[in-house]
């Protein structure tokens, strides 16, 4: 994962970002309200004025659990962050730009079709015998068009060809170029008013 914060990083950066203004590593807490604060992994602040926020969130193996957790902290995060923003924590800041970047493990544990468990009630059909890979794909598409984050991405990579840099964007909606060109239009029209 360090590579994409790195390359989304080096992208600011030529927008016309100054580095010193992008967090990746410390300085990277944002208050929360339901919490008192969260460790983003990548924060644009500009002159006191929260720009963007980012998760950047991987998984290799454990897909069950895992995927859980994920879809909890994902939904928790974004919800957690924009009462804080409703309740002034951020001010002066605009609303600010809200990402999600997801990489997981093109596996057969990750692809093959999943029982959903359904005690009492059915599931929604959209995730009936879906791998774990569809159930992010259809969690990445609902926390944008439920406006949660302004955009998400979802990438995968095998264990062989991840560590050289190959991946396969699953999804055109939730690809990398539709993720992060409005982050950087969000970018360049800060630098512009500034």
């Amino acid at each position: 994962m360090d590579g994409f914060v790195s390359l989304v990083r080096d992208l600011l950066e030529e927008s016309g970002i100054d580095r010193p203004v992008v967090y990746c590593e410390r300085f990277v807490e944002l208050p929360g309200w339901f919490r008192p604060e969260k460790k983003w992994d990548l924060l644009v602040v500009v002159e006191g004025c929260l720009i963007a926020a980012i998760e950047f969130k991987s998984q290799v193996g454990s897909f069950g659990n895992n995927f859980n957790n994920r879809t909890e902290e994902a939904v928790g995060s974004a919800s957690d962050l924009w009462a804080a923003y409703r309740e002034g924590a951020f001010k002066p800041s605009a609303r600010p730009w809200l990402g999600y970047l997801m990489l997981l493990e093109e596996a057969p544990g990750s692809t093959r079709p999943v029982k959903s468990q359904e005690p009492h009630f059915k599931v929604f059909e959209e995730f009936r015998a879906a791998s774990y890979a569809k159930r992010y794909e259809i969690l990445l598409t609902k926390l944008v068009r439920e406006r949660l984050y302004d955009a998400a991405c979802f990438l995968m990579s095998n264990s062989s060809d991840g560590p050289k840099g190959h991946y396969i964007e699953p999804a055109p909606e939730l690809g990398f170029a539709n993720f992060i060109s409005p982050l950087l239009a969000r970018a360049i029209a800060n630098k512009k008013t500034q």
